[in-house]
């Protein structure tokens, strides 16, 4: 059998799990630094708990998992016989795996409730899974770093949220444009041309404006039913650059007038403290997730052209699906794959990252070999990340090998060493020797 994976997933080799993990720690960090707290959800949710939080195009990606056993026994005969896919998943799958951090965190504060102290601050670092067409940056496997705060309406977090962001990407040297913008003032694009009805029919057809442009966002808003003159209008007010002009355009809409008070509060905050990264409002972001209440928020990395590397927003009541009402919160997530491929690209990953091992030990002989796993292990005794080859073999053959490994640096041992107790300390970069005791070569590797 010829071995493969399935499509949208990947293998990561020793260097690219090393690389990934640098990325973790250093948005671990920061999430801590900020006083946000680990939690873990299953793989798995119950359908009810996916489905209906996404859209219909998000509820269309999320993989389904068949029921134990003879899954087919319990089915819906009809749909069955009419291949109705969507009636017939009801009777054949409960489960499903999670598409996204937030909406299993949503039930998790609603299960645990009276187990945390509000206004309670996670960070999650697990995978997830889209249905999504594989292509460059998007995967059907990949991983979500989340940060979320529950339990608050202040304006303060979405301002600590866009900090969050502004310093991840500062300390991995990614140089990245952090767009903000307001649900409430895309409700007032449509409460400003009367088609509040379509509001969410309007908002999926402007999510997709960066991949079909202007006129495909024309096109589909009318195969949504709105009107030519109404999108026609919509998209003249995606002109809006700023927010004094975006109030004096929403003099009769409340909703919109609300979401740019929204936006002035966070800056009040944001704008009294430093950022390094370029941030900007944009009318047109739209961020498709129907759980978005107020605050959204997309990052882009300014260069590379991959899609959106984070984003996030404010959603108002996500949480009373699960029976826990009047429990707003806010929360952003960094797409952790298309982080790593954009710094893969520009190569801004520190070389010492691969080097997961700091010396090796090469024996001449049997003696010396069986001397070698004695310091091996004091060596180890004092947390440095060393290796002994596994026999004396030629030397060429184990120097080989320390330069594939990427090893800085190789202790040399053969019946001198043993007799006089001074190893040989080589530095593979510069191709330096130095004769030291033990107790000096552990403090210069240390």
């Amino acid at each position: 059998m010829k071995p493969s994976i399935p499509k949208g997933t990947r293998d990561f080799l020793p260097a690219q799990v090393a690389k990934r993990n640098y990325i973790f720690s250093t948005i671990k960090k920061v999430f801590e630094t900020y006083g946000y707290v680990p939690i873990e959800t299953p793989v798995m949710e119950n359908l009810s708990t996916l489905t209906g939080k996404y859209g219909e195009e998000g509820d269309k990606l999320i993989f389904k998992v068949l029921n134990n056993g003879d899954f087919l026994a319990k089915a819906n005969e009809e749909a069955l016989a009419d291949k109705n896919s969507s009636k017939l998943v009801s009777s054949i799958a409960k489960r499903g795996l999670r598409y996204d951090l937030t909406v299993p965190f949503a039930r998790f504060v609603s299960m645990h409730q009276n187990d945390i102290t509000f206004p309670f601050k996670r960070y999650q670092i697990q995978q997830v899974w889209r249905g999504d067409r594989p292509q460059k940056g998007r995967y059907q496997e990949f991983f979500q770093c989340d940060a979320d705060v529950v339990g608050s309406n202040s304006l303060m977090y979405e301002a600590e949220l866009v900090k969050i962001y502004d310093e991840v990407f500062t300390h991995l040297n990614v140089d990245v444009e952090i767009k903000i913008n307001n649900r409430k003032v895309l409700f007032g694009l449509a409460e400003s041309v009367g088609i509040e009805d379509k509001f969410m029919d309007m908002t999926m057809a402007m999510d997709k404006i960066d991949k079909i442009g202007e006129e495909g966002v024309l096109n589909e808003m009318q195969k949504r039913g709105i009107s030519l003159d109404a999108a026609q209008s919509v998209l003249k007010n995606l002109a809006i650059s700023n927010l004094d002009d975006l109030e004096k355009s929403f003099e009769d809409c409340p909703t919109g007038l609300k979401g740019v008070e929204e936006l002035r509060v966070l800056h009040k905050y944001l704008d009294r403290t430093k950022t390094k990264n370029q941030i900007s409002f944009d009318i047109s972001l739209a961020r498709g997730l129907t759980y978005y209440t107020g605050c959204i928020i997309e990052v882009l990395s300014k260069d590379v052209k991959i899609g959106s590397i984070g984003g996030g927003g404010r959603y108002a009541d996500l949480t009373s699906t699960f029976g826990l009402k009047g429990v707003a919160g806010v929360g952003i997530s960094f797409g952790a794959a298309r982080i790593y491929d954009v710094m893969e690209e520009l190569a801004l990953f520190p070389k010492a990252i691969e080097q997961n091992l700091k010396v090796l030990l090469i024996a001449f002989d049997d003696e010396a070999h069986a001397f070698a796993f004695e310091i091996l292990s004091e060596l180890r005794s004092y947390d440095i990340a060393s290796d002994l080859y596994p026999s004396p073999t030629k030397l060429k053959k184990q120097m080989k090998y320390a330069n594939d490994m990427n090893v800085p640096f190789v202790v040399l041992i053969g019946s001198e060493e043993i007799e006089s107790k001074m190893l040989t300390l080589k530095n593979m970069v510069t191709g330096d020797q130095t004769k030291l005791n033990i107790a000096d070569l552990i403090s210069n590797l240390s």
